[in-house]
């Protein structure tokens, strides 16, 4: 599948994309800066933001290696940031093996939910004070069909989605004056290296079969960046406090 690139969209603009190494961070940061944009792009593998880094050779790109969860990463992202940030995109992201509650230890929710949720929060705070004073600002949280419904990951990935919805939507509600808006994309299977292990035989008994039979074809993350980079974009200048799902009609079923 070929996605047209639209020239220029985001000429003058200042991007961070975190998750930036592989996956879904990555085709965002790469469509961001192939239309124009200063991207910040920040991973926790370097090697990663060094292939990013060379395929964008000709465009205005940073990058920060570091753990988004952690405030020393965070300060180094805004440092690069200069004063301006137009768009932000919360893309990195983990999964907890599929464990139900009866299985999930404190360790993984916690890393879980650090990771999700807490970054997502971190950073967005760090780069409202700016969008404020800008009068302008767009924020793109990815979510999951796990968000959606009960039957798609573990209870701290599910628990993790279904809060960062939450938290889009009420960024959203409470900046709207402001000039800044605020959604989500919610992919449902997608190609990328999140690493999602089946950890659990009684998840695995209850999960898989449901997986197996309901969810639709496996997406590139070329098509989680297009709508990613819609929702930064003026062209969807009316839209805040959506998620929106990118699942090949799961969310539908």
């Amino acid at each position: 599948m070929t996605i047209k690139l639209v020239n220029d969209r985001f000429a003058g603009k200042t991007a961070i994309v975190t998750g930036a190494g592989s996956g879904i961070g990555r085709a965002t940061a790469i469509r961001l800066a192939k239309e124009g944009a200063r991207v910040i792009a920040t991973d926790i593998v370097q090697q990663r933001l060094d292939e990013v880094k060379a395929e964008l050779a000709d465009c205005d790109v940073e990058c920060i290696t570091g753990d988004v969860s952690q405030a020393e990463t965070i300060d180094a992202i805004m440092a690069k940031a200069n004063g301006k940030v137009d768009i932000l995109a919360n893309v990195a992201g983990i999964m907890d093996g599929f464990l139900p509650a009866a299985e999930i230890d404190d360790a993984i929710w916690d890393r879980v939910f650090l990771v999700n949720v807490t970054a997502v929060m971190r950073l967005t705070r760090a780069v409202l004070p700016l969008m404020v004073d800008a009068n302008y600002g767009a924020i793109v949280n990815v979510s999951s069909e796990a968000s959606l419904r009960g039957s798609a990951a573990g209870a701290a990935y599910t628990a993790s989605k279904h809060a960062v919805n939450g938290f889009t939507k009420n960024t959203a509600f409470m900046y709207v004056n402001n000039g800044i808006r605020v959604n989500a994309v919610a992919p449902g299977a997608v190609k990328t290296n999140i690493e999602a292990p089946m950890n659990s035989e009684f998840a695995a008994g209850r999960v898989g079969p449901v997986l197996q039979n309901v969810v639709p074809s496996v997406a590139e993350a070329e098509q989680l960046a297009a709508a990613i980079c819609w929702l930064a974009s003026d062209d969807s200048s009316n839209v805040t406090g959506v998620i929106l799902p990118s699942d090949g009609g799961w969310s539908a079923i």
